[in-house]
């Protein structure tokens, strides 16, 4: 697999994932990506041109993507449309490149017999009580509760019968919620850190009781290379760090991580469908690939988050203005 093709590459995940490549491995990679507002040029800034070429363009294209197939040796699908918030507003870009772009590619990929591997969430799994203490496993029944949960568990299923019909070569992950570098200013953690940054006083919903399992996107991204190097073909993986916070005490350690009162944030009204609790089990990907994560702990991780912003506001800045008029229309 020496040359990678990397959907949604520019994207947060995806472009981690890249740089995670170009560091632990010799690949090339090809990175195809629509660059719409979630995309970004410069999060594939610095990179080594002769190793990874970045093309414009949308999954839905079925001949641009079948040229693509043909020059690589594996595909890694990043690309899709994952703001929850965006979903409830306007649902049909959710299904034309979480649903019929995944099945653009997997047409590509049988056409051409080329190795996939789909990224998903643990989102489709639905939601968890806060006391309830089970966690998701890959034997978890579907249950999604959004435009955007479920379009991306319908992309999953999409694979799941490609491999069973057509013999297509391909893993599936379901992640919890990412964090790190470049991570856009309306995701729920670089918009808490940017706003102390700008003097903003961070945003809650609700009561904050709502709890995500948050892994680094650097760990996210040694999985997802562990995966397509040694998963087993039509095995579905979860990944996950240990890493259940509840959003109230994510905002209060992202306060006092840099230098704030712990209680310096606001309260505002909580989105409509607010899932109460994701929680990952990913002891089948531990014990059968021998995975770890090298974050140990959400803290750690997160203070290296908040430095990585400090350090690159340049990135994010003109986002952030965007984003903010754009809560602040919605009282946000």
């Amino acid at each position: 697999m020496s040359h990678l093709l990397v959907t949604g590459g520019a994207g947060f995940i995806g472009s981690n994932f890249v740089h995670h490549v170009v560091a632990t491995t010799d690949h090339r990679v090809t990175v195809l990506d629509a660059l719409t507002y979630a995309g970004n040029r410069a999060s594939l800034a610095g990179l080594p041109e002769d190793r990874v070429r970045l093309v414009h363009g949308d999954i839905t294209d079925a001949p641009l993507v079948d040229e693509l197939f043909a020059e690589v040796d594996a595909v890694v699908h990043y690309a899709a449309e994952s703001h929850n918030d965006n979903s409830l507003h306007d649902p049909r870009p959710f299904l034309d490149t979480n649903i019929i772009g995944t099945y653009t590619l997997l047409e590509a990929a049988r056409k051409h017999t080329r190795r996939f591997h789909h990224i998903s969430t643990d989102e489709v799994y639905g939601d968890l009580e806060l006391d309830d203490p089970a966690r998701f496993t890959e034997s978890t029944p579907y249950n999604p509760s959004s435009p955007y949960s479920s379009t991306k568990a319908g992309s999953d299923l999409l694979v799941r019968a490609w491999v069973r019909s057509f013999g297509v070569q391909a893993t599936i992950s379901n992640c919890s919620n990412n964090y790190g570098p470049f991570q856009h200013v309306e995701k729920f953690i670089p918009r808490q850190i940017t706003n102390v940054i700008r003097g903003i006083r961070p945003k809650l919903y609700g009561a904050g009781e709502n709890v995500r399992d948050w892994i680094h996107a650097d760990d996210h991204s040694s999985a997802v290379l562990t995966i397509l190097e040694r998963g087993t073909i039509g095995e579905t993986y979860l990944i996950g760090a240990d890493g259940e916070r509840n959003n109230k005490e994510v905002v209060e350690l992202i306060l006092e991580l840099m230098g704030q009162e712990r209680d310096a944030y606001d309260h505002v009204t909580d989105r409509a469908g607010h899932d109460l609790r994701y929680a990952i089990d990913s002891t089948k990907l531990r014990s059968e690939l021998g995975w770890s994560p090298s974050y140990g702990d959400f803290e750690s991780g997160l203070r290296a988050t908040i430095g990585w912003y400090v350090e690159n506001e340049n990135w994010w800045a003109a986002a952030k203005d965007k984003t903010e008029a754009f809560y602040a229309a919605k009282g946000q």
